[in-house]
């Protein structure tokens, strides 16, 4: 079955928001399916090198969201 987009737009918020999660879950399942592009590997490797050269620099993921939440 293939929904169409009047089927979806039907669908409440928070049905959407679930099937996009879904959607979304799909396709991180398989990250080998989705290559990175040359400039995104460079970048990567840039920030995992500048980690390297200075670890304590960098803040937890529970801390970044910590400072953006009591900034709004």
């Amino acid at each position: 079955m293939t929904p169409t987009l009047a089927t979806i737009l039907d669908l409440s918020i928070a049905e959407r928001i679930q099937l996009v999660e879904d959607i979304w879950d799909s396709i991180v399942a398989t990250p080998e399916s989705l290559p990175l592009t040359l400039a995104q590997r460079e970048e990567l490797d840039r920030r995992l090198g500048e980690y390297r050269q200075h670890p304590t620099d960098s803040v937890s993921w529970e801390d970044a969201k910590r400072r953006i939440r009591s900034q709004a």
